[in-house]
């Protein structure tokens, strides 16, 4: 099954699918609807109430997402028919109409929602030993975390759910190479192939590539597997101008005494 097909199984039972990490998603059923939505305006709009469903939020805290360099004199004015139009697209109920917005969306799947819930479930499952269980979320979280989220436009609420959505990443990749490990045989070059995705993100994580070693080293590739300790070890000086952990020195202590 792959990590799209995985997505979808997740959002079947939902009477709404909203996707906001890549190209905007609204579907119900078989029904496309992003598009009834105002532009750009309407796109950030419905992003930012989406990432806040679940607390009131005053008008000025959305014209103050909308437009973070000079907010309108009148935002009443211009907010009106943006909320308009997304109550057009998914209901008047969505939004009440009061002095502060909610979305209320109470059986949506949003795809950031569900990939912060399976990133929780597959280091749960790591942490636990069950390195199959651990496979299906970790590649849910990778799949919508390695997903622009609104590109091209800047605003610092955009900068805290990218910074989200990267550390999301980082463990989804982590969990996927340490659960290809554990699982072991065949799947022993995807660990390889995960691991080194990771240590290219994430370069100063040691644990990231502590299980590229491993990884090489259970295929046989020893020689690989030093020169992956040695990577890490001039990263690290060059870098923080320190040495590897304990942890690490001991696998690479390890990998030289060969086996006993």
């Amino acid at each position: 099954m792959s990590c799209h097909d995985v997505g979808v199984t997740l959002a079947s039972a939902a009477k709404l699918r909203v996707q906001i990490c890549g190209p905007l998603v609204i579907q119900r059923g078989d029904e496309r609807i992003e598009g009834v939505l105002p532009g750009r305006q309407g796109r950030l709009a419905f992003t930012y109430l989406v990432l806040n469903r679940h607390r009131q939020m005053s008008r000025e805290e959305l014209a103050a997402a909308l437009w973070p360099k000079a907010t309108p004199s009148a935002p009443e004015a211009v907010l009106n028919p943006l909320l308009s139009k997304i109550r057009r697209a998914l209901g008047p109920e969505t939004i009440p109409s009061r002095s502060t917005l909610r979305l209320d969306l109470p059986e949506a799947w949003v795809d950031l929602e569900a990939a912060t819930d399976a990133i929780h479930r597959a280091e749960s499952a790591v942490a636990q030993g069950a390195w199959a269980r651990a496979w299906g979320p970790s590649q849910v979280a990778l799949f919508v975390a390695e997903r622009a989220i609104l590109a091209g436009e800047e605003a610092p609420w955009l900068d805290d759910v990218r910074r989200h959505l990267g550390e999301i990443r980082v463990r989804a990749l982590e969990c996927y190479a340490t659960a290809e490990l554990g699982i072991g045989g065949a799947e022993l070059n995807g660990a390889v192939q995960a691991a080194r995705r990771l240590t290219q993100v994430a370069p100063l994580r040691e644990s990231g590539h502590r299980t590229l070693i491993k990884a090489l080293a259970a295929q046989g590739n020893l020689a690989e597997a030093l020169r992956a300790y040695g990577d890490l070890r001039q990263t690290l000086r060059d870098e923080l101008g320190i040495s590897p952990s304990p942890a690490s020195q001991a696998l690479y202590a390890h990998l030289l005494a060969g086996p006993r």
